[in-house]
This record gives structure tokens, sequence and C-alpha cells, in this order.
């Protein structure tokens, strides 16, 4: 594999399967990034070879996403689910130490993992996400309703069947995405099946979460990150959809700098990567 492509890797962790992409040397400092809801690892390939001048850059295919292994029939892809693994790979790398980089559904679990293990993060970027939507009390039972039905259904869906790779790659830009991102994510996700090809997904990703962070968790998880943090957050993402949200976070979180930056929801794919690229190098090289 190329080097603007990433070098495949891959973790056994609890049984499973663990895939990844790698760029940069080994001896840099290391940077870890989270991917968003049905992307994958190659959503960092434009972003990791700027970074890679600097630092060794190990980006994730999160369970039931790109070439990962998908969970058992009994487990669940809750947010808080991915930290046992993703925890479990940064101890077989050895790292003690790392940075930590996280888009939308992967920012929020990054958030997680920061505040959990904040002795380990030195840094944290969030890239047009932070936090999952509170859910109070009076709203559990009709969540967990929700997850029961959901999983039921999901466990006997059957993907949708593409004649073509180019007709997989339409449905992404569809959904928003750039066509150059849009191939990047979707040649990953894809499979070959009976009549074409099929999502590498796991159909399970689409369901309800069992349960859902109360707006006092989330409090005490944003007073954690204790770490230098940088949100960027989309002009036509984050920025413009939820700017009162954004000003709540930056005064609930110790040492966060915002930032507003160009583009839509994946703007760390779209033209402006080698300026988001330098930015996120002085942000993470820099020792406080």
């Amino acid at each position: 594999m190329s080097a603007a492509k990433g070098t495949a890797r891959s973790w056994s962790v609890h049984g499973l399967r663990y895939a990844g992409l790698t760029w940069g040397r080994p001896q840099s400092p290391p940077i870890l990034a989270l991917h968003g809801w049905l992307d994958n690892a190659a959503s960092f390939q434009p972003l990791a070879n700027v970074l890679a001048q600097h630092f060794f850059v190990v980006a994730l295919d999160l369970s039931g996403h790109g070439e990962s292994d998908w969970r058992s029939a009994d487990a669940t892809y809750q947010i808080y689910d991915d930290l046992p693994q993703i925890m479990a790979v940064v101890q077989q790398l050895g790292w003690p130490t790392f940075r930590l980089m996280g888009h939308s559904r992967g920012a929020i679990i990054a958030t997680l993992l920061a505040a959990a293990f904040a002795e380990q993060v030195s840094h944290l970027v969030l890239l047009d996400g932070a936090v999952p939507a509170p859910l109070e009390a009076e709203g559990f039972v009709p969540q967990m309703r929700q997850f029961m039905v959901d999983k039921q259904r999901l466990l006997q869906r059957e993907h949708k069947v593409y004649a073509s790779s180019e007709q997989a790659i339409a449905v992404r830009q569809e959904q928003g995405l750039q066509r150059p991102a849009a191939e990047l994510i979707a040649l990953r996700n894809l499979r070959s099946c009976a009549g074409g090809v099929c999502w590498r997904t796991d159909p399970r990703l689409r369901g309800a979460s069992a349960v859902k962070l109360s707006a006092a968790q989330i409090d005490a998880v944003l007073a954690a990150l204790t770490m230098p943090t940088l949100l960027l957050a989309a002009q036509q993402g984050l920025a413009a959809s939820h700017p009162e949200l954004l000003a709540s976070l930056v005064a609930r979180m110790p040492a966060v700098q915002l930032e507003n930056v160009p583009g839509g929801h994946h703007f760390h794919m779209e033209e402006g990567v080698d300026t988001l690229g330098n930015r996120l190098q002085r942000f993470l090289l820099d020792r406080g």
C-alpha cells in the first residue's frame, strides 16, 4: 500500500479483528484518529498526509466499520462500547501518552475517552463534534424500547446491493460528500456480494442506543477535559446548526480553543486540508 493511502494495520482485540491505517514514522509523536458514523479510517487520509511530516498517525476502523469485524449478535454499538477496544489498541501500540483526534461520532467517543484517561491524552482535537445530545430521565423508557425494536429489526436486515462501486460512491455524494471524499470512504466500506457490492458496515450501527447520557453526566465529562483541546466547527456544519451549543461547550470545558472553519461536516477531507493540517500541527506541537 502506498504512503499516500496509509499502511494497513490490524490488531486482535477481545476476539475481534480491529483494522486501521497508519501514516508517518512510528518514532514520531503519536496521534490516534477516530472517524465518524458510517465512515472509516480512510476519511483521515488527506489530513494524515499533512500531519505525517511531524507525527505518527494511526486511524482506526471502529467496530462494525470499514475492515474491522462486526460485534457478536448479543453486543451493542453504544458510544462507550468502543472505549475498551480503543484502549486495547493503544496498549498494543505501547503508547503511555498520545494525542487524540475525532470527527463527528468519533469526536464524541474521543471526548469520553479523554475524560476517562486524561493522564494519557496530551492534546484533544474535535472535528465538528464534541458531545452527544443529552437525554433526561423521562426519556429513558422510550429510548430503551426503541433500542430493543431497532436491534431485532436490524439483526434481520440485509444490505442493499449496488450494481457497481460507482453507484455506492454516488450514494455518499448525495449525502453531501464531495466526490474525492465519497470515493475514499465508500471504497473502504464496500465488499463483493451476490449481484454486485454491499456495504461492510454493520446495520446495527443505525439503531437507537439503549441508554444516553444526561446533561449532568455530560457536564462531568466536559469538566474532566483538562488537556489542551481544539474544537473546530464547520461553517456549514456544527457552527451553522448549533451556535448556542458551541457557546455552552466553551463555558464548560476547562482548556478549549474554539475555531470556526470553512466547509461542511467533512471539512477535514475538503479543499484547504493543507491549511488545516498546518493549524493542527501548531496546536499539537505546543507543549503549553
